[in-house]
C-alpha cells in the first residue's frame, strides 16, 4: 500500500455521490478539499466521524473547505446513510476501490485476531493548489470536524 505523501497533487478521479451526481477532481481546483476515507456506512465509528463533520459543517464552509467522504459502499447505501444523519456533503461510492488504490488506503488490517483487506481510515487535506498539505491517519472520529479545522490552521 503506497499512500499519498505530503506535497503530492490531488489525483485525477471521477466518482458518483449519494445523489447520483458525478464528482470530478477537476471540479475541485482552486478549493481547499478534504477527502476522508472511512470503512462502512452506519457503523459506530463511521457514523461518529460523519456526524462530527456534519456538526462542524458551517465552520468548514465559512473557511471555504470542501469535504468529501469516500467508502466502498454503494450509492444507495450512501444515500440512506446521508439521509438518516442529515449529511450535507458528498459521499462517493468507490465499489471498485479505484479511489482507495489511488490514495493508497486499501490494505491489510487486523481486527480481533483476524486479518483482512479494508480501508485504513484516513483524511487527506489539500490546499487551493490541489497540493496535499496534511494527512490525518487514525482520525478522532468523535472530533474530526475540529481536527480538520486545526490541520488547516484554524
Amino acid at each position: 500500500m503506497k499512500k499519498l505523501t505530503l506535497g503530492s497533487l490531488l489525483p485525477s478521479f471521477k466518482a458518483t455521490d449519494q445523489s447520483g451526481k458525478e464528482i470530478n477532481s477537476d471540479d475541485l481546483k482552486g478549493k481547499k478539499v478534504v477527502i476522508y476515507f472511512y470503512p462502512k456506512d452506519n457503523t459506530p465509528g463511521c457514523t461518529a466521524q460523519a456526524c462530527s463533520i456534519r456538526d462542524s459543517f458551517d465552520l468548514l464552509l465559512n473557511k471555504d473547505i470542501t469535504v468529501i467522504g469516500v467508502s466502498t459502499d454503494s450509492v444507495g447505501s450512501h444515500k440512506k446513510f446521508a439521509d438518516k444523519f442529515n449529511l450535507q456533503f458528498p459521499l462517493l461510492a468507490d465499489e471498485g476501490k479505484e479511489l482507495c488504490n489511488l490514495f493508497g488506503i486499501w490494505g491489510e488490517k487486523k481486527f480481533m485476531g483476524k486479518i483482512y483487506d479494508g480501508i485504513h481510515r484516513t483524511s487527506f487535506l489539500f490546499d487551493e493548489n490541489s497540493i496535499l498539505i496534511s494527512v490525518i491517519e487514525k482520525p478522532n472520529t468523535k472530533d474530526h470536524g475540529n481536527e480538520i479545522l486545526k490541520n488547516y490552521g484554524f
